[in-house]
């Protein structure tokens, strides 16, 4: 491995070190909640729009990535 791709691995991980990605499944108000603690805290970096669950089940799926420092 050469300096040059052993330096852009480094980077790379420590990049990746710095959030944490998650699906949450839940009912709406639950997500809201979270999302809104995450938000206020400053951690939220993205939100993913509510994706249904199917058939009759009313809980929703959402994506977040939250930064692990701040």
């Amino acid at each position: 491995m050469t300096t040059r791709e052993r330096t852009y691995a480094r980077a790379n991980s420590q990049r990746a070190a710095q959030y944490t990605e998650l699906w949450i499944v839940g009912r709406p108000e639950d997500i809201a909640a979270m999302v809104q603690v995450a938000s206020a805290s400053g951690r939220l970096v993205y939100l993913s729009a509510p994706r249904s669950m199917g058939g009759d089940d009313t809980r929703q799926r959402r994506y977040l990535r939250l930064r692990t420092t701040r």
